[in-house]
């Protein structure tokens, strides 16, 4: 008999009572909170806080952790949900720590993802959240009941683990990428030429353009921002577009110019370059700077050398700043870029074009969202949430029920 036709045998004319979520979990306070600037990324104890990650980074001093269990997590400004069953350091305000009286801690975490709906804004949510309702199922009889949970659980444990290893391959994916990249763009001594970011091309510092003059449509626009949250290393396409009247006052972005960030509040996304492909002329603002390619090198090229620990440390030269770090376009354009063969422009262009060849099969296969990795786990992630809201997907009382 499969999994889900004994689910429907078990469940063939049970009761059903629904329960506010305050009533079937407790808070509990952690003996201590970490503040940011004291995460590692390797360490003992791992750190939770309310973020996406899961976990937020580790450390090794003698905090006070909150002791093994099964924990229902809610994040009461971000409102991401979480299971954690292992001890754990809270990291920074804002973390609803939830010890439920459910012997099936984990039905109620499945539950509670299930039927709450966000609210998508900032406030402190566990008011409204601690009164969302829950399907206890066969309430007059605990042994049904905590039989029923577990099947579900079960269920839902195996499409949660699948993506579980997905997301550890990508990671490893991931690792072997950056280490490929590396390679491949690091060169022993007389191989390369290293040229001026401003001798290679031109670089056009952008100007104006915030959010508010966003359209529905007209001519695509890039804004800096968007580089480090929503593109990835190119785009044939734009997420924004602004009116021919506005677009006139910007710098323009064609077909293989890569438009750079010039400012952010972290080091890591000062710098991230974004190829565009589009067939359409592009616009973008402030904050950002074009690099138009001449000649001698590609776009993409120079779009994978950003992404190494090389174009790193030449960046932490110039930038400037503390709560928000910046590297103008003038010492942008004082960043060193090595090009191969440099006494044969062909010759380099084409060794240029085999190392994005290579690179570009290793970016599909882990940032791609419509092929490789990415695409698999996000199928997965769907095909999870129909089974667990079907699963959940018990008869409501005629009223005081919100959906």
């Amino acid at each position: 008999m499969s999994s889900m036709r004994y689910l429907e045998k078990l469940l063939d004319g049970v009761e059903v009572e629904w329960k506010e979520l305050g009533k079937v979990v407790k808070t509990i306070t952690a003996p201590c909170k970490v503040k940011k600037e004291l995460y590692k990324s390797i360490g003992k104890v791992p750190i939770v806080h309310q973020g996406l990650d899961f976990i937020a980074g580790y450390t090794n001093e003698d905090f006070k952790q909150v002791k093994s269990g099964e924990y229902v997590i809610f994040g009461d400004h971000s409102e991401h949900i979480k299971f954690v069953d292992f001890s754990f350091i809270q990291g920074g305000d804002g973390l609803k720590i939830l010890k439920t009286n459910s012997d099936n801690p984990k039905y109620i975490f499945y539950a509670f993802q299930s039927f709450y709906r966000k609210e998508l804004n900032y406030k402190r949510h566990w008011s409204s959240a601690k009164k969302l309702l829950v399907p206890i199922p066969c309430p007059e009889n605990p042994k049904k009941s905590l039989e029923i949970q577990a099947e579900i659980v079960r269920i839902l444990d195996t499409f949660t683990e699948l993506t579980a290893e997905l997301t550890a391959e990508l990671t490893a994916r991931k690792k072997q990428y950056n280490y490929y990249r590396d390679q491949l763009l690091s060169f022993e001594e007389g191989e390369v030429e290293w040229k001026a970011l401003g001798k290679l091309g031109e670089l056009v510092r952008g100007n104006g353009l915030p959010k508010t003059d966003f359209t529905e449509s007209g001519v695509p626009a890039i804004h800096y921002g968007q580089i480090y949250t929503y593109y990835g290393l190119s785009t044939v396409s734009t997420k924004s577009f602004v009116s021919h009247e506005t677009a006139k006052k910007l710098k323009k972005v064609n077909s293989g110019d890569v438009v750079i960030t010039n400012t952010s509040e972290n080091f890591e996304d000062v710098g991230k370059a974004l190829v565009y492909l589009g067939e359409k002329q592009a616009v973008t603002g402030g904050h950002a700077t074009i690099f138009k390619p001449g000649k001698i090198i590609l776009g993409k090229y120079f779009a994978y050398f950003t992404q190494t620990n090389l174009f790193a440390g030449e960046k932490r030269r110039y930038s400037k700043g503390t709560k928000v770090i910046d590297v103008s376009a003038n010492d942008m354009a004082k960043i060193q870029i090595p090009i191969p063969c440099p006494e044969n422009p062909k010759k380099s262009l084409e060794e240029q074009a085999r190392i994005v060849a290579i690179l570009d099969k290793f970016d599909a296969l882990t940032n791609s969202i419509t092929e490789g990795l990415p695409r698999e786990i996000a199928l997965r992630q769907q095909q999870y949430e129909y089974y667990r809201d079907l699963l959940l997907s018990f008869p409501k009382p005629d009223s005081g029920v919100a959906d």
